[in-house]
Formats: structure tokens, sequence, C-alpha cells
């Protein structure tokens, strides 16, 4: 099946160059954010790895009503646009909620649909509505086939700006498993496939902050295996001090190291290509 460039920015997702989604899992201190964006801008240049910078103004589905969630809508669109208007990226954050639509899509280039909610029909078709890209993630419990049927509801609006994320599945236990089929199903859509790394080795049940809450030791072999089946793009949550991160502290990746992860993942999927 062809496949669709969806322009995102100056990023022509889906054709031959690896590009990157990347920022700190929920928008923390505005000084943070410039401060990824400022090495993430650097890293592109010395890659050559487009950047789609993301970050969540909520987190609306931590396990404890205890957990910083993010500064909401209107100070989280606030601190994004500073992003874009001093380090020219486009932008990712996911919505919740129908409502958040609208407001979303004057400053994100791409509205993410968590994968949780990714059946969720009010949100999917409200987000299409706003002509945005899309950024379906794969939900933890879908087959990866049956993932037609979000973007069939995103297709109905008009809009057939959509990219497909995945993130492994959750077999309804506190682990997650990433199915290397996947990717050729959702590439089946003729969308671009994007593979989101650091969310696949989280332990779910167990806090973020905790250690033990992310298997790194799986990263490179799960990152090669997805690039080695022919993904479009990466999704790599980043920060300057992953194990102060108010979110998802036990997996994002340290922004200092992104290049050293990335620098063979990058040569495999060049390789890849020009055969």
């Amino acid at each position: 099946m062809a496949k669709n460039i969806i322009n995102v920015g100056n990023i022509n997702c889906g054709n031959d160059t690896l590009f990157l989604i990347s920022g700190p899992c929920v928008i923390e201190s505005e000084h943070t954010m410039l401060s990824v964006a400022e090495k993430l801008k650097r890293f592109s240049e010395k890659s050559g790895v487009p950047v789609i910078y993301k970050s969540s103004f909520i987190k609306d589905n931590r396990s404890s009503v205890d957990y910083y969630r993010g500064p909401g809508l209107d100070e989280g669109l606030r601190i994004l646009q500073k992003v874009k208007d001093e380090f020219e990226f486009p932008l990712l954050s996911d919505i919740h909620h129908p409502h958040e639509a609208a407001a979303a899509a004057e400053v994100l280039d791409v509205i993410q649909i968590p994968a949780y909610l990714c059946m969720q029909t009010s949100l999917v078709v409200e987000a299409a509505k706003t002509g945005a890209v899309i950024n379906l993630k794969h939900g933890q419990f879908l087959a990866p086939e049956n993932m037609i049927k979000p973007v069939q509801k995103i297709e109905s609006t008009g809009n057939k700006n959509i990219i497909l994320t995945e993130r492994g599945y959750a077999f309804g236990y506190n682990d997650l498993v990433v199915d290397p089929r996947s990717f050729y199903h959702m590439a089946e859509t003729g969308y671009p496939v994007v593979f989101d790394v650091t969310h696949s080795i989280r332990k779910y049940g167990i806090p973020s902050a905790d250690p033990s809450g992310g298997a790194r030791q799986y990263l490179n072999v799960l990152a090669g295996a997805a690039v080695g089946a022919g993904i479009d793009g990466l999704f790599i949550e980043t920060h300057p001090c992953p194990e102060e991160a108010l979110c998802d502290a036990a997996s994002q990746m340290n922004i200092d190291q992104l290049y050293e992860f990335t620098a063979p993942l990058i040569a495999l999927h060049n390789a890849k290509k020009s055969l």
C-alpha cells in the first residue's frame, strides 16, 4: 500500500527520513521546557533528524490523584507557544476531552489522542474536525489490525492527516509487551507509523519515580526491532534529569544521552531505506 506523507510544519513524516517526537512527558517549569528544547535543537542539527516537540499540558491518566498532572490547558499552551516561537519546533500535545480540541489546534501542529482513549468517538472526531494532524496512539487493549477503526473515524471528517503510534500491549497485567507484527498491521493503514520507545518500557502499578517502574534494559532492543521493521519515526520522552521528573521518571531518557542512543538507529534506518 502506498504511504501517505504527512506534513508537520516543515517535516515530511513518512518519507525516507526518520523523524523524532521528543520532549518531557508533562509540562513542568518554563525553564525545563526551554532547556530541553535548546538541547533538542542542537540534537537535530547534529543528527539531521527533524524533531516534533512533545509535552503534555495535562496527564489525565495518572494512577493517583496526588501525582502531578501538569499546568493545564491555558498555561500549558502558553509555554508550548514560547517553545515554538524561540526554537521553531512543530508542537504535539494530547487532549482528553472534546472541548479542548479547538484551543489546542490554535497552538499545536499535532493533536495526540492518548492510547487509553483511542476508541472514544467524540474525542477522536472533534480533534479531527480541527484539521490538525492527529497522532493516534495505539490502545494497550486493541489488536493492531483494529486500529483501522479509529483511523476511519478521523477520515470520516475529511481529515487524512494521521500518524499512528505503537506503545505496547498491557494484556490486563502490569507489564507491556511490544509485538513487532503491530508495525506491519498499522502500516497497512497507509499512514506513517511511530514507535513510542520510552512508554513501552513502563511498568504499570509501580510509581514512575521508582527505578523499577521502567525496564530500561529493553530500550535498545525494542527500538532496534522497530526501526528494523520499517517504522517512520521514534517517540522518545526526554528530560534533563529523569530521576527528578514529575512524571514517568523511570522511563524518560536523559536528553544528554539522546544522540548516542539514536545514532545506531539512524544508521539502521538509512541502511534499510537504501536496500
